[in-house]
């Protein structure tokens, strides 16, 4: 390959990284401003944070699309081929996050309109951790960095521990007074899905593994 074609291949490359960082730093921000409406009873932010699941698609398909145009006129190998099939799993990923923060600003809409049911603490500690985890696994993704994966993989503990956490206060809330199922289940959804958000994070750090390593340790990390 000429350096011509070199220099032009590592430029698609680097552009490929910048639309992904870029679908991610939406996905993040869709992830704070998700719990802030809750937290803030912001409604019009809600509904903000609803509208932008569109241009979360929008970024995966045209993703996908660039993907497969390097697939066909690059012929990848190796690690680059690693890279680029990776990267149209990982969009997928991203896409599935912004749904979770649309349906998460859902809830929060509903439970805008009824009396607050406890002070936001946990949640709020589970949206900062599970935004640095999809942070730090992109940052990986981007950089090659298998240990930053791998710290994003065990991460995932913490997120679980404060999940199970919250369903249990919330469901102590609903045996004590009837009154609250509506608003405990509607944040027991919110909990799930930050919890489903951190493992979005931990597959994406896994395939990075794999991308570095050529190696899949799904299922093997303690």
């Amino acid at each position: 390959m000429s350096g011509h074609l070199v220099a032009s291949y590592d430029a698609d490359l680097k552009e490929l990284k910048q639309r992904i960082l870029t679908m991610g730093g939406l996905v993040e921000k869709m992830i704070s401003d998700a719990i802030k409406s809750l937290v803030e009873r912001d409604t019009e932010l809600a509904e903000q944070v609803i509208a932008r699941d569109h241009e979360v698609n929008s970024h995966e398909v045209a993703i996908d699309e660039r993907c497969l145009e390097l697939l066909a006129l690059r012929q990848p190998t190796g690690r680059d081929l690693r890279f680029i099939t990776l990267a149209m799993k990982i969009v997928t990923d991203l896409e599935r996050v912004g749904d979770k923060c649309a349906n998460m600003s859902k809830r929060a809409r509903q439970l805008n309109q009824e009396p607050p049911l406890k002070p936001y603490i946990d949640i709020p500690r589970m949206a900062i951790q599970v935004e640095v985890m999809i942070k730090e696994a992109l940052d990986a993704f981007v950089q090659g960095d298998d240990q930053l994966a791998v710290k994003v993989c065990k991460d995932d503990q913490l997120v679980d521990e404060l999940n199970e956490q919250v369903q249990r206060e919330l469901y102590t809330y609903m045996i004590e007074d009837p009154s609250t199922i509506s608003r405990a289940m509607r944040l027991t959804y919110i909990s799930k899905s930050l919890e489903r958000i951190a493992d979005h994070a931990t597959n994406i750090a896994e395939m990075v593994i794999f991308m570095v390593k050529g190696k899949d340790i799904r299922h093997t990390l303690a």
